[in-house]
């Protein structure tokens, strides 16, 4: 089968992308714009401003907690109502904090459970059904969904969870020729990952994570994007149930660390 002149267009497709106002999110939502997609955005944060529109005109975008059901629905139900179907659905929100297992509440266990896996299938089981024959979806996970994460073990537990449901989906929605991927992000420079380092390293966990990846660098959010960007096209019409790996070499390189580099 031959590719388009373009493959990477996305013109009249609809594309979800949760999470979208910051870090991953945002840079994927700017990247499908640039290449024609029609946006529905959501983020939780009041005080969100999503990326520039280049010229985009069809678009939703909404505050809205991925853990309300509720919320969910409307966006859903707003995004058929305007585009008639959703082809893409990126699921990009989620978050942590730092704490050894022992020291997590209920409460706290309860929330990461709900902002970092239960929204996902509660977003697929409601996009699907509006899903046409060619749809694809990207699920956002991380390398601590392939590895040990002292510190954030609830989290992780939750984005291992997510790397094998969409094994699983792939699986299940295979006859609907919808196909389902991960990217596992790490080393990614962002104000999330800074975050979450120094909350590491103030924990009274005995553990701190690989300073700089084998490549020699971080990656940025744009990084990410463009992982996703070739899962939803044509280019990877044959690609489905596997995770990207977007890390530098971190998941590969296992906990070895190259020395004699500093940070660049």
């Amino acid at each position: 089968m031959a590719l388009s002149d373009d493959p990477l267009r996305l013109d009249e497709r609809v594309a979800v992308v949760t999470g979208a106002a910051r870090g991953i999110g945002e840079a994927t939502a700017g990247l499908f714009a640039r290449y024609g997609a029609s946006l529905v955005l959501c983020d939780r944060v009041p005080t969100a401003t999503f990326p520039a529109d280049d010229g985009i005109e069809n678009r939703i975008e909404r505050i809205v907690d991925v853990r309300d059901s509720e919320a969910v629905d409307a966006l859903v139900g707003e995004a058929v109502e305007q585009f008639g179907r959703v082809d893409i659905l990126v699921n990009n929100a989620g978050g942590t904090f730092a704490a050894p297992v022992l020291d997590v509440s209920d409460k706290g266990e309860a929330m990461l459970v709900a902002e970092n896996f239960t929204h996902v299938t509660r977003l697929v089981r409601r996009v699907v059904p509006v899903m046409p024959a060619g749809g694809s979806i990207v699920n956002v996970t991380s390398i601590e969904a392939h590895q040990a994460s002292p510190g954030f073990g609830i989290y992780a537990a939750m984005k291992a969870a997510v790397e094998s449901l969409t094994r699983t989906l792939a699986l299940e929605l295979a006859p609907r020729s919808i196909r389902v991927n991960a990217i596992a992000p790490d080393a990614i420079a962002s104000g999330g990952e800074a975050v979450a380092r120094q909350e590491l390293i103030d924990s009274a966990v005995p553990y701190e994570p690989v300073l700089v990846p084998p490549l020699g660098h971080f990656g940025t959010p744009d990084d990410a994007a463009r992982a996703a960007l070739y899962l939803v096209t044509e280019l990877a019409r044959f690609v489905t149930g596997d995770t990207i790996h977007v890390d530098g070499g971190n998941w590969a390189a296992g906990g070895w660390r190259r020395t004699e580099l500093e940070q660049q």
